[in-house]
């Protein structure tokens, strides 16, 4: 289903054989926006696109999805050239390429590999990793010889390639990890496709081509500008002017009709299902947010169905969403999603349930607290208001403090919140990945909501190991009930649908269900 959608999504738009079968021009410099600056540098400890977008060029992984792929689920090869699987499915051997090379000029080998997943997969004390939950199978990581490294696994975990192919997996040169693991943080080489130029903050981040790229004949581009800027309305200015090419995050409806308007044939427009939702975290270490009673009162006083119908006019989301994306294989069907906490048909009803619980739990009426919400307009800002208003109609007073994007993560962090906005953007639809971080904090490295429970720790592994896809399916929803029903460890909103109108000059860059994919640049030029 989710792939008829992506191409009937993008053949409607006029995206087609045509555009596929230009040839590659060289030249130019690619402008695009960015709503969001890097918290650090470091794609090992960071999940915002902030990063991403302007770092990811600087940069390859071991794997990554096809550029070419509209579902953004197929791993192909990057720095390996190769892999083998062994029968048991416990070992995961993989050859990379010859003549790569750091843009210092040092040769790359299994043991920069290996040094760039021990920090990512074994972090040593203090050191954060994003994304260690996803490698709870790892048992030990190999560099036998220069060109392979080995992956040994506890059990069999299907999703392993997918895994893999993660565009924030960076490989870092091992003796600078070797001298300061926080080197990265604050610093940039890799082995990507251009190389870095500056970064002025608050204003612009610039990369020039590399002329010893390993892949020969890439990238087409003679560099790219990413240009920070937050306001959407200033954002739209930019493409409507056609002083920068594309945003690769996503604008709304509105703003992809306005654009389609002014500039006509000069604009091309791209929409996808949109793998992100964005959540309430509550903070489980401070009271009264240890109480489920409470929690559970939050989400019943959510009318998802109508904010559906109002706020995908206005802003970049759309579907009433579960843990999976809605219409794909690993999605809760509608019935069974009524079924939970917060999302039966009946507001009044569910509405009463958490006055009483509110009450059994002994908060007053009038009960204020403080919900901290990201600095960045789409989708935080109309998806923030609409929450504080439902909170208003079971009897809270609420007050919404936005917190500066690039400052944001690092509160997360350190705990410094009741109430939260918390978000869900995976790469690609994969289970394992999209729910990993609800993990116990500890097991997780972004587990927000800071809570312990081995109950679902256990579920998520036991689903990760299924080999029967109704076995998965039947432990997703028992996870799910768990996570959002039972515990209610974190509330979901609605999920996201991205459009990216761009202009027309922009070719070799397919949209994804992703705003994380696609992000090395190497492929994209620029036509007359």
């Amino acid at each position: 289903m989710l792939i008829g959608i992506l191409v009937a999504a993008l053949s409607l738009l006029g995206l087609g054989a045509a555009q596929a079968q230009d040839t590659p021009r060289y030249g130019g410099e690619l402008i695009f926006l960015v709503p969001s600056g890097p918290p650090s540098y470091d794609g090992h400890q960071e999940g915002t696109f902030g990063v991403v977008h302007p770092l990811a060029p600087h940069y390859n992984t071991l794997l990554r999805m096809d550029p070419k792929d509209r579902t953004g689920t197929r791993p192909v090869p990057d720095l390996a050239e190769s892999w083998t699987i062994s029968p048991d499915g416990l070992t995961y051997t993989l050859t990379l390429r010859q003549g790569v090379r750091f843009h210092d000029g040092s040769v790359l080998t299994s043991r920069d590999v290996k040094a760039s997943y021990d920090k990512i997969v074994f972090p040593p004390q203090g050191m954060r990793s994003y994304r260690k939950g996803s490698y709870q199978a790892v048992e030990a990581i190999e560099a036998p010889d220069p060109r392979t490294v080995r992956f040994r696994l506890k059990y069999p975990q299907a999703s392993f390639l997918t895994v893999l192919a993660s565009p924030f997996s960076w490989i870092y040169k091992a003796d600078i990890l070797a001298r300061d693991l926080r080197w990265y943080e604050k610093n940039v080489m890799g082995t990507g496709p251009f190389k870095f130029v500056e970064h002025v903050k608050g204003s612009h981040w610039v990369g020039r081509k590399n002329p010893d790229y390993w892949d020969r004949g890439k990238p087409y581009l003679d560099g790219y500008r990413a240009v920070f800027i937050s306001a959407s309305s200033a954002q739209v200015a930019a493409i409507r002017g056609e002083r920068a090419h594309i945003q690769f995050r996503g604008f709304t409806p509105g703003d992809r009709d306005t654009l389609l308007q002014a500039l006509g044939p000069r604009i091309t427009v791209q929409e996808s299902p949109w793998d992100c939702v964005l959540l309430v975290a509550m903070n489980h270490e401070r009271k009264p947010w240890d109480d489920r009673r409470v929690r559970r009162a939050l989400t019943l006083a959510l009318d998802r169905y109508e904010a559906s119908r109002n706020l995908s006019r206005i802003a970049i989301v759309k579907e009433v969403a579960g843990i999976q994306v809605p219409g794909t294989p690993w999605a809760t069907p509608p019935a069974e999603l009524e079924k939970l906490a917060g999302y039966g048909r009946d507001i009044a009803t569910s509405r009463a349930e958490a006055k009483r619980l509110l009450r059994e739990a002994g908060i007053p009426e009038g009960f204020a607290f403080t919900f901290k919400n990201r600095g960045i307009p789409q989708p935080y800002e109309p998806i923030g208001i609409w929450l504080v208003d439902q909170w208003r109609q079971v009897g809270l007073s609420v007050k919404q403090e936005i917190v500066e994007a690039s400052a944001y993560h690092p509160m997360l962090a350190r705990g410094d919140f009741d109430v939260a906005m918390d978000f869900q953007c995976s790469f690609v639809v994969e289970p394992d990945i999209d729910i990993e971080k609800f993990q116990s904090s500890g097991a997780a490295g972004r587990n927000w909501g800071r809570y312990k429970d081995p109950v679902l720790d256990e579920l998520y592994a036991k689903q990760a190991r299924a080999v029967d896809p109704e076995e998965r399916r039947r432990l997703l929803r028992v996870f799910e009930k768990r996570l959002l029903d039972e515990e209610v460890h974190y509330l979901y909103t609605l999920q996201w649908h991205r459009i990216i109108p761009h202009s027309a000059r922009v070719r070799g860059w397919t949209i994804t269900p992703a705003h994380f994919l696609n992000q090395q640049l190497d492929a994209v030029w620029l036509a007359e």
